[in-house]
């Protein structure tokens, strides 16, 4: 399954009419290259009317109270499809527990370990969130990771699906899926690369040729 990882109605009203993609990412940093200094409620529910299943928004508070009363806030936007991304931490455990107990969709998100995966999704998480290309920065190889989290969250048969994100090269959407992950979200960039072979165009072009010329 696909994710698009983007905030721009626009780009995602295109991508959505393909028909390949579940979901919505966004987070701060993906909306401050955007969108700027946009009223976050408008940006977000101009998303959801143009796409469909979950759209992730990200909490930026700190506190447990802080994050707690912003989750809800998002929440409110819209209760069947707002997912609120919760940063992982101990504190972000703490807050994702009583989203849980609420019946609210979570995604937590920042995660760089199997340790970590597996901590959040015995705390419940809708979905758990593994950074790919963060990961490989730090010289690890993510495939392991998500290989070990699918086998675990198989075994102990949790609900948890995980998401592989920061998504750079095509390779990285094929590596996540090949190893299990149940979700890949990915740029709209990337995602365009996805389409194109040039054994492919010529191949169309080749096909379309001998039809215009078959009278010739």
């Amino acid at each position: 399954m696909l994710f698009l990882d983007s905030s721009d109605p626009d780009e995602i009203t295109d991508i959505f009419s393909w028909g390949v993609v579940s979901g919505v990412t966004t987070n701060p940093l993906i909306i401050a290259r955007e969108a700027g200094d946009v009223d976050l409620e408008e940006r977000i529910k101009k998303v959801i009317a143009v796409s469909s299943g979950h759209v992730s928004v990200e909490l930026t508070t700190e506190t447990e109270s802080e994050m707690l009363e912003e989750a809800l806030g998002y929440y409110a936007w819209d209760k069947k499809r707002i997912c609120v991304k919760v940063p992982f931490s101990e504190v972000g455990l703490k807050v994702l527990h009583q989203l849980v107990g609420r019946g609210i969709a979570t995604n937590v998100t920042c995660m760089m370990s199997f340790n970590q995966m597996y901590l959040a999704s015995l705390a419940g998480a809708t979905y758990v969130s593994l950074f790919s290309g963060r990961v490989r920065d730090m010289g690890y190889d993510p495939r392991e990771i998500i290989g070990e989290t699918r086998a675990i969250l198989d075994r102990e048969d949790l609900p948890s699906k995980i998401i592989v994100g920061s998504i750079r090269h095509m390779m990285d959407v094929n590596e996540a899926l090949i190893e299990g992950a149940h979700i890949v979200t990915v740029p709209p960039p990337i995602l365009r690369k996805m389409l194109w072979n040039p054994r492919t165009e010529s191949t169309i072009s080749e096909f379309n040729d001998a039809w215009k010329n078959r009278k010739k």
